[in-house]
Formats: C-alpha cells, sequence, structure tokens
C-alpha cells in the first residue's frame, strides 16, 4: 500500500470515528431511554418490510441469533415488537410492531431526521449526493463481502 492510500485510509477512519461516535451519542441523547440505537435499527428493518424472523435480523445486521433474540425480547417485554407464529409452520415465528411500538419508532425516526437535517444543511445537494452515493457503494460492497474489488 502507498503513502497516499494509506493517508485517505486513516482519513476515512479519523472522520468515520468521529462522525459515528457524536452523532450516535447526539441521536442516542434524543432518543433517550426509549430504545438504543441498536433497537432503533432493528425497528426501521421491520418497519420497511412489515414483519421478519429473528432468524432474517441476525443474517441482516451480522450478529448472533442470541443477540437478536435478547434484543427481540426486551422489545418484546417492552410491548414494541409482538411474536406471530406462522399458521402453515409454527416453528416459523414472525416479528413486527405494536402500536406502540410504531409510536416509538415514529417519534425516534422524527428526532433522527432532526439531529442529521442540523448537520445536512452545510452542504449543497451534489456534495450529499457525492457522499451518500460512495458511502452506499462502500455499504454495498460490504454486503457483498468484498473487499477485493
Amino acid at each position: 500500500m502507498d503513502h497516499e492510500s494509506k493517508r485517505l485510509i486513516e482519513r476515512y477512519m479519523e472522520a468515520y470515528f468521529v462522525v459515528t461516535k457524536r452523532m450516535h451519542a447526539e441521536i442516542q441523547e434524543g432518543i433517550q431511554d426509549d430504545i438504543t440505537m441498536d433497537q432503533f435499527q432493528v425497528l426501521d428493518y421491520i418497519s420497511r418490510h412489515e414483519r421478519c424472523t429473528s432468524t432474517e435480523l441476525a443474517d441482516v445486521f451480522a450478529v448472533g441469533k442470541s443477540s437478536i433474540t435478547a434484543m427481540i425480547t426486551r422489545l418484546v417485554d417492552k410491548g414494541i415488537l409482538q411474536r406471530t407464529r406462522d399458521e402453515d409452520d409454527r416453528r416459523v415465528v414472525y416479528l413486527s410492531l405494536t402500536e406502540h411500538g410504531e409510536s416509538n419508532y415514529r417519534k425516534a425516526q422524527q428526532k433522527i431526521m432532526h439531529t442529521v437535517s442540523t448537520y445536512m444543511v452545510h452542504f449543497e445537494a451534489e456534495e450529499i449526493e457525492g457522499f451518500i452515493s460512495a458511502f452506499e457503494k462502500l455499504a454495498r460492497l460490504i454486503g457483498e463481502g468484498s473487499s477485493e474489488k
């Protein structure tokens, strides 16, 4: 790896750590005790897909099934998620948002949108589009498991 590539990676890592650490702290402060960022991401996924299984969540978020199960149990206990057995195959359990969960999700989403938008106003539309496109490409490559591409 040449010096310029190394410097670019260092710049990326430095900016990434500042942005994620501070942004997550600001967002978590905004949503307070309602839900954690990890829980919000799970709720966001379920909201977009209407229902899913814990195995699907474990795959999507690249975590162990036991981690997802623990989080799901906490969210069910809070009345945010509900479990529903598949009528054809009782072994399959679907997760979906309750009305209370939908309300919590929308409230957290609004707080996150507000927090992020306070920074977005400092960028031109083209800068935002370029950043998001590049970040989506990185996410796609990571999702494909392709560090060699």
